[in-house]
């Protein structure tokens, strides 16, 4: 056994606390603060031709202290007079100078406001409006998947659970690294960055409600800890864990996971046959490869397949699943199907061809 000590990861933890957040995904994301500075310069920029205006007819204006109105006066007077402090020191005295205020200063200094105001309100909304969709994505969220690392393995997976029909707002993506989560939040998914190992991050991935968690970290170690920890917060979900060395699974299963896949050795058994058989190894990747070609799913029976053998159907039936038992299609014990029955097919890659979620727990050995 390759794992480290559960002390020397806990301490890691503590000493490595990573800042957690859900980031929900975003259209258009937007810099703030390349959003400020441009409404900077576009006050600044009427506040100059405010200022230019002004002196263009400064013998229409008035200066108190000493009657001439200079170019030093003219930016004075469009400081004041667009930030509405209006001192009253320098004023329009001809009818030119009043009507350029009536019809040139007062809509310039209404755009001044709404430039700098309209900046501030529009980050109270913005943090309001985001406030308002996380609670809103709290109350609303059930029976979700949640995906614990995000790299090829996870990506892969979720790719796959989408393309049977799940919808990409129901798939909620934890990873440490916020370059991770940005991308996920680009692909449509919603995002917590944050180390999956504490129960708090997890929780704010709503674990507790999710109907299927996917566990696909880069180390096994973090997969055991990350196992142990959802399975505490949710003793109903199917736990689906990748490891890489085939001696961790019995720890992974022994931490509460339903189904144990090894990538390594996943990943070497189709080397081999393909090395045997090119052809017999493109058909499984074929069959692994969700939405194309051939694709490997599992459907109820319907009423009228009830009775008949599984060679009987329409459809290339490989295994029946009854109750917790897998049994091979040429298993004498299946005998004739059942209404409570399920089946593993092999399907021609069709839209419609959708795999039926089993809420069923998965069988442990």
């Amino acid at each position: 056994m390759k794992l480290p000590g559960h002390d020397a990861i806990a301490r890691q933890a503590d000493e490595h606390l990573v800042t957690h957040r859900v980031k929900l995904p975003r259209k258009v994301v937007e810099r703030p603060v390349r959003q400020v500075v441009e409404r900077l310069l576009m006050a600044l920029l009427v506040l100059v031709a405010t200022a230019m205006v002004v002196y263009a007819d400064h013998d229409g204006y008035r200066d108190a202290s000493d009657d001439a109105v200079d170019l030093l006066d003219a930016f004075y007077y469009a400081t004041v007079t667009l930030s509405t402090t209006g001192y009253g020191d320098i004023t329009p005295v001809s009818d030119a100078a009043r009507l350029t205020n009536i019809f040139v200063i007062t809509p310039l200094r209404v755009l001044f406001l709404i430039i700098l105001v309209g900046t501030t309100l529009e980050v109270l909304t913005e943090r309001t409006r985001e406030e308002w969709r996380l609670n809103r994505w709290r109350s609303t969220l059930r029976d979700h998947t949640v995906v614990i690392g995000f790299g090829t393995k996870g990506r892969s997976a979720v790719q796959t659970v989408c393309a049977t029909g799940l919808k990409k707002e129901q798939v909620v993506v934890v990873d440490p690294s916020s370059r991770v989560i940005d991308a996920a939040t680009a692909e449509g998914y919603v995002g917590v960055m944050g180390d999956a190992t504490r129960s708090d991050v997890l929780q704010r991935a709503e674990v507790h409600k999710a109907r299927q968690i996917i566990v696909a970290p880069q180390r096994d170690d973090t997969a055991v800890l990350v196992t142990l920890t959802a399975r505490q917060l949710n003793r109903s979900a199917k736990i689906v864990a990748a490891v890489r060395e085939e001696e961790n699974v019995p720890l992974l299963k022994q931490s509460g996971a339903d189904a144990v896949i090894t990538s390594s050795g996943a990943a070497g058994r189709l080397l081999g046959l393909s090395v045997l058989s090119p052809a017999a190894g493109m058909v499984m990747e074929d069959l692994i490869r969700q939405g194309s070609g051939l694709d490997i799913i599992e459907r109820p029976v319907v009423r009228g397949e009830v009775g008949k053998k599984p060679r009987e159907t329409d459809d290339l039936v490989v295994s029946v699943v009854r109750g917790h038992r897998v049994l091979g299609y040429d298993d004498p014990t299946v005998g004739t199907l059942q209404l409570t029955d399920r089946l593993i097919t092999i399907v021609r890659a069709t839209p419609g061809a959708q795999i039926t979620p089993d809420t069923r727990p998965l069988p442990r050995d």
